[in-house]
């Protein structure tokens, strides 16, 4: 009976790497839809064949961007095969990566961040939570699953850090600053307390019923502050992600420390940021200079 090579890869890296779920499916559909379209094992393909494939792609409307994820999901799969000896061979290993075109994401001035910021009414429990979490989040850049997800362990105050579990069960520690550590510090004190008085929430951010919070319910508030502070732009949680990243750099942050900190395991994602900063530059250059 023909071995199901794409199953055993999926179980395989699932085990060995902790994949999310999401990144699971991602490679399962590239790699399904691949052999389908090509009629046969994936593992029997030919580079030729491949990348006859890449074309075929191509013509359908996919993205160079997409095209390289689907090239990365393929090289992972047959390197794989050759390091468990199943495979002689990388077909592969000759593909030229597509070059996606470079998509800049969407940032807030700091201004608007400020202005966010004071959004919620901190006289209420509620607000109290609101509050703190924008402030986590603009300090440390976490992911909105993470800030959501965050237990009551992973909070140091005194420390003035929090242990962040991230992708590929990845812990990393970041610094949240002092502004952060002093709203985080006094909602736990007041507003958490009436949120959960019973303590049966492990999170840090509980709802109004006392279990932690979704990402869909801070993604709606965080659009309401938007509109009470007057930003007209469309903002979601990792707008406040981006903007972490670019306002550091823009202050002369390391690229490394920032990569670190947002938790990309390789640093041309980061890059992406330096986009973001020096386009800033540029219209500051154009806006101030006299020459400009």
């Amino acid at each position: 009976m023909q071995v199901d090579e794409i199953k055993r890869y999926l179980d395989e890296v699932y085990l060995e790497r902790g994949l999310a779920k999401a990144t699971l499916s991602a490679y399962s559909s590239d790699l399904r839809k691949s052999e389908a379209m090509l009629g046969q094992p994936l593992e029997t393909a030919k580079p030729s064949e491949l990348l006859a494939l890449l074309g075929r792609f191509s013509q359908q409307g996919r993205s160079a961007r997409s095209s390289a994820r689907l090239l990365s999901s393929w090289r992972g799969f047959f390197r794989h095969l050759v390091d468990r000896g199943r495979l002689a061979a990388d077909p592969t290993r000759d593909l030229a990566h597509p070059r996606p075109g470079r998509h800049l994401p969407h940032s807030l001035s700091e201004a608007n961040v400020v202005a966010l910021l004071a959004a919620p009414d901190a006289q209420t429990p509620v607000g109290q939570r609101d509050r703190a979490m924008l402030e986590l989040l603009y300090a440390t850049g976490l992911r909105v699953s993470e800030l959501v997800g965050l237990p009551l362990t992973a909070v140091n105050l005194r420390q003035g850090v929090v242990r962040v579990t991230g992708k590929g069960a990845k812990e990393r520690l970041v610094p949240m600053g002092q502004a952060a550590a002093e709203m985080l510090g006094s909602y736990l004190q007041h507003g958490r307390k009436e949120l959960d008085p019973n303590g049966q929430c492990d999170a840090v951010f509980p709802s109004r019923r006392g279990s932690a919070m979704t990402r869909q319910n801070f993604w709606y508030a965080i659009k309401r502050y938007a509109v009470s502070a007057g930003i007209s732009t469309d903002i979601s949680p990792h707008t406040l992600r981006h903007a972490f990243a670019t306002h550091l750099l823009n202050h002369g942050a390391d690229l490394r420390a920032v990569q670190l900190m947002l938790g990309h395991s390789d640093l041309s994602t980061t890059q992406i940021y330096t986009h973001v900063a020096q386009a800033r530059l540029k219209s500051l250059h154009e806006a101030h200079h006299p020459r400009g």
